[in-house]
């Protein structure tokens, strides 16, 4: 059975694979694509939002890096970094998708060069997150 935090994980990096799809279609000049894929990657988001924050409600505490030595200043450099960036880029894909909604494409365009990269550095750092929590440097045994 996989564990919480690991679906959380599964679902970053899904959003991850769906937002390089949809950059891949409006590259391509496939709107239609591009929209489907934009709009999975939302709903993935959504899914992965509700997930981790019920997930943290249930347990009741934060679970701890167990890391040490130089990786500490690495991984809450990366952790700052993505905490940050997933508090902003919530309305930033809000407006961005808004924009697209209401055929507003010359605003969307100027808004989704920062939406898209942000959004997809926030979905991969979340997997680097899990990974050096409850992987790499996780209490072994425990």
């Amino acid at each position: 059975m996989i564990s919480h935090p690991a679906f959380n994980a599964i679902l970053n990096g899904l959003s991850a694979v769906l937002l390089a799809g949809g950059y891949a279609a409006i590259r391509a000049g496939k709107r239609d694509v591009h929209k489907r894929f934009m709009i999975s990657a939302f709903s993935v988001s959504t899914v992965f939002l509700a997930s981790y924050v019920i997930y943290h409600i249930r347990i009741g505490h934060v679970v701890l890096f167990q890391g040490q030595g130089w990786i500490r200043p690495v991984y809450f450099a990366l952790l700052t970094s993505h905490t940050i960036l997933a508090i902003v880029i919530v309305p930033l894909i809000l407006i961005t998708l808004r924009r697209a909604w209401t055929e507003k494409f010359d605003k969307h365009r100027l808004i989704a060069r920062w939406t898209l990269p942000l959004w997809f550095y926030v979905c991969v750092t979340g997997v680097i997150v899990y990974l050096m929590v409850y992987q790499i440097y996780a209490v072994k045994g425990g």
